[in-house]
């Protein structure tokens, strides 16, 4: 191993933390951390986004950049623990119990508004789907199959950009939107406050079963440290560089254009969306909510809408195999769901791929 001695310093000798570090967390990857400048949206008349991110209380957090420590950030990710409203971890001798102030000191985040999770989405009232879905789309008409993110009006492609990268941030399939980003969008839009430090715990909850899922949140945590003066010294660390910003190039490759200083659609403002199928409303209907349905799988395991505190504490009550084998099944759930979403994407593939004057052939 190339750690050497440092595996004790990190965990102060703990044996059984060096082995489920040496085991289980040490290979986990690291999420490629994306911020958002608010000047930035401001600059390209974002200001509907802008205003409505702020009435979030969102601009601390989503505007986070300087060095992450990625060893670190496995370390805490492995001693991480959920105790009550608070989560503990410890590295590098230092306690760290993060309370609602130091939410607010780190991040400006404060633990107030609705507390949304895979168990509770009917708190949110009047929301349907695959309703709000089409609404979102610049051609309202067009019959859908997934919720995919190519047909989206300019507001809610950047919200759905900024909920799957930074604030729910997962490592692939940013195309297929799930039930939980369209209610994020949702609120964020009907100006219903979130509470995103509950989201944010029950987001790396879920990361820490699931074995595909990458470790996120790696700049607030790196923050973290810095905040409970862990020694960073000879520590390996990055810098967020101006490549993950969200940036004009970002609009661009979301089919948008820049014309007399204002984002316009490359197909127009009601453009033909990407959406476009071929089946009635009902299967559509039932082939949109199949995806969620199939996400259910890794809650069920461990008892759907339990707090991220009573999932923790289950875990870590279990024995290395046990724990293993909750992930290896919560994995395969996953992986269900994403075999799921990419061959819902195939049509779509093959039809962007057509108007650009290619040939498909079908095999067999």
């Amino acid at each position: 191993m190339r750690f050497g001695g440092r595996l004790e310093d990190w965990f102060s000798g703990d044996n059984e933390l060096i082995e489920r570090y040496r085991f289980e967390t040490s290979t986990k990857v690291i999420n490629n951390p994306k911020v958002v400048s608010f000047d930035w949206l401001k600059s390209q008349k974002l200001d509907n986004v802008r205003k409505l991110l702020k009435d979030q209380l969102l601009r601390r957090f989503l505007e986070m950049k300087g060095n992450i420590y990625p060893d670190l950030i496995r370390v805490f990710y492995t001693n991480l623990k959920f105790e009550g409203n608070n989560l503990v971890s410890h590295v590098k001798g230092v306690d760290m119990k993060i309370t609602h102030d130091v939410w607010t000191a780190v991040a400006s985040l404060k633990y107030v508004g609705l507390r949304i999770n895979k168990g509770n989405l009917g708190v949110v009232e009047d929301f349907n789907k695959v309703q709000y879905y089409k609404s979102c789309l610049k051609n309202q008409n067009a019959q859908v199959r997934t919720c995919s993110v190519g047909g989206l009006k300019l507001d809610e492609r950047v919200l759905a950009l900024i909920v799957t990268w930074i604030l729910t941030p997962r490592g692939s399939n940013h195309f297929v939107l799930t039930e939980e980003d369209l209610v994020y969008i949702y609120c964020i839009i009907k100006k219903i406050k979130i509470n995103w430090i509950h989201i944010i715990k029950e987001h790396m909850q879920k990361a820490m079963r699931l074995n595909d899922y990458h470790y996120p949140y790696v700049v607030l945590i790196s923050k973290f440290l810095l905040y409970f003066e862990v020694n960073l010294e000879d520590e390996s660390s990055e810098l967020v560089k101006s490549t993950q910003e969200i940036n004009n190039g970002s609009l661009s490759k979301m089919g948008f254009t820049k014309i007399n200083g204002k984002w316009v659609s490359k197909e127009g403002d009601h453009g033909a969306s990407s959406s476009v199928a071929t089946a009635d409303f009902d299967e559509e209907d039932q082939a949109a909510d199949m995806d969620f349905n199939h996400e259910e799988q890794p809650e069920t395991n461990l008892g759907v809408g339990t707090s991220a505190g009573n999932q923790g504490d289950e875990m870590s009550s279990m024995s290395s195999f046990e724990r293993y084998m909750v992930n290896r099944l919560d994995g395969f759930a996953e992986n269900q769901r994403n075999l799921h979403d990419l061959c819902e994407q195939l049509p779509e593939y093959r039809q962007q791929i057509q108007q650009h004057g290619y040939t498909v052939y079908d095999l067999g």
